[in-house]
């Protein structure tokens, strides 16, 4: 299965491989065949890339799931002046070019928040990236327990797809957005969430159980 939003990148990619192959044949001279070689890898890449598996979402009124594929890469405190405002718990996971990167919800309920926040592209691996960087911010109230993410852009990913707005149901393991090419997801969860997850994990979006309310 291929994301819609792939759609109108890998057919581009496609039809412009089939034009330069068209003019190989015409005009057969070597740069323009290394041209050809190297739009058909990246074309095969974009179909790779916007690949959208489904996925065995686990049932649970009480469990976090992630919302993004790829590693754990920072678990900390820190205080969220936004949303909770109190400390909380920060989780976050990076996406390679090479994770599947369809987003989707971590806890069913409504959400109660969402800001879209202007910022540069520093590569998403770098810590600074959580506050610095562009990024859509989601909160949601799951029947009173509250669960805040936000979905990052990179160095790459300058193109952040979100499918849900303020005031939406959500079910958690559902699509809610794309992140385009390397990215990062910080999750905020509040002090009573058992984080079920360590440093360096590999997570799967709607299938892993990052955490668990008490």
């Amino acid at each position: 299965m291929i994301a819609r939003n792939g759609y109108g990148i890998i057919i581009t990619a496609f039809v412009i491989v089939l034009a330069l192959v068209v003019l190989y044949v015409v005009v057969p001279v070597m740069i323009l065949g290394i041209l050809t070689l190297f739009m058909a890898v990246l074309a095969i890449f974009n179909l790779f890339f916007f690949r959208d598996p489904e996925r065995n979402i686990p049932s649970g009124k009480n469990l976090i799931l992630s919302p993004a594929d790829g590693t754990v890469i920072k678990i900390d405190e820190i205080e969220e002046h936004e949303y909770f405002k109190t400390r909380v718990q920060r989780l976050s996971i990076f996406l390679s070019v090479f994770n599947v990167h369809i987003n989707r919800i971590p806890v069913s309920g409504t959400i109660d928040f969402y800001r879209y926040k202007k910022g540069k592209f520093v590569a998403a691996f770098d810590h600074k990236a959580s506050e610095e960087n562009e990024q859509s911010i989601i909160g949601i109230d799951s029947h009173g327990k509250h669960i805040l993410f936000a979905l990052i852009a990179g160095v790459i990913a300058r193109r952040i797809i979100t499918t849900v707005k303020a005031g939406d149901q959500v079910i958690a393991g559902e699509r809610c957005g794309l992140i385009r090419y390397g990215s990062r997801v910080d999750m905020y969860f509040p002090p009573n969430v058992n984080i079920r997850v360590r440093l360096k994990d590999k997570v799967k979006g709607g299938e892993t159980i990052i955490g668990e309310f008490n």
